[in-house]
């Protein structure tokens, strides 16, 4: 068995998120607490009681992802589970690279913090949406993308998220052009995501800029594991490819189809999201329907999967 360790992005959070855990397991309650140490805030009590107008908010939605997933994490590893290769969605990247020793849990909350004020200010000067595409195959998307973009537009394929679920991110006129064309070709839905802003897009180069200098500083060393980078698809080993790799990732695609793909391809057959919610294991599925997938969010969750793996 080759397992994977997966981490959720954004569109996962929900009130109360981590709160059994943080009751149930020390590690789980440790990790949570260095992310409000860390962060200067209590991270995690925005995670178990919202509001959830608050939670959504960009700035405080990545700080409690991430809270929560390495949180999973630690739980995880207390359990006895240890992968040998990781890969992150978005902001899960993050917990992710802790998992693989690039940084520490205090190092990757002040990253996450840093990332989500930069793309929070992004937003605002350089205001945009996303919407998902369903029922049309990725490559089509990027040709329309495409071609708006040399009519001047600003829209592009931000996530490949499984096979018939692509998220195109970019200027409002331009989603809702794209939207046209897209339904034309066969699109069976166009779905607007309530999102702050144009993420891993273009409009989102000024979070770029901010967030490199920010990773030049940080201490981040090569990844003791195996990690599958968004913008890439492929592994990075080196401590400068994380920092390149994170810093074209704010305004860069999430080849998340590809980054299964590859896993599956090379023999990983197991996978556990750390994190809260199912939103990875439903895309997994659709991309490898033979891979074994399990959702880590909770005790009783964990239970499952700490059984389930040692059948």
């Amino acid at each position: 068995m080759k397992l994977a360790f997966v981490f959720p992005g954004q569109g996962s959070q929900a009130v109360g998120m981590g709160r059994e855990l943080f009751q149930s397991s020390d590690a789980a309650r440790a990790a949570f607490e260095i992310v409000d140490d860390a962060c200067g805030e209590a991270i995690s009590k925005l995670c178990f009681e919202g509001p959830e107008a608050v939670l959504r908010e960009t700035k405080n939605t990545q700080p409690c992802l991430f809270a929560t997933s390495v949180a999973v994490l630690a739980a995880c590893r207390e359990a006895g589970l240890v992968p040998s290769v990781v890969a992150g969605h978005s902001v899960g990247e993050y917990a992710a690279l802790v998992a693989a020793e690039a940084f520490d849990v205090a190092t990757g909350a002040k990253l996450v913090q840093q990332r989500a004020l930069a793309m929070a200010e992004a937003a605002r000067l350089h205001p945009g949406s996303m919407a998902a595409v369903l029922g049309l195959d990725a490559r089509v998307v990027k040709e329309i993308c495409d071609s708006l973009n040399s009519e001047g537009h600003i829209v592009v394929p931000a996530n490949d998220n499984c096979p018939g679920q692509v998220v195109i991110s970019g200027e409002a006129m331009a989603i809702a052009a794209a939207a046209i064309v897209l339904k034309e070709r066969g699109a069976k839905r166009i779905l607007p995501l309530e999102v702050s802003g144009a993420f891993h897009s273009p409009l989102m180069e000024f979070a770029a800029t901010v967030l490199r200098p920010v990773l030049a500083n940080f201490p981040i060393v090569d990844p003791k594991l195996l990690v599958v980078a968004n913008v890439t698809a492929d592994y990075e080993t080196t401590a400068e490819e994380v920092k390149a790799n994170l810093g074209a990732q704010v305004a860069g695609p999430v080849r998340w189809t590809e980054t299964i793909q590859r896993l599956c391809g090379d023999g990983y057959t197991h996978f556990v999201e750390c994190g809260n919610g199912k939103v990875l294991a439903g895309l997994i599925k659709r991309i490898a329907p033979e891979a074994v997938v399990f959702s880590v969010g909770d005790p009783t969750s964990l239970a499952v999967v700490s059984e389930g793996l040692r059948q």
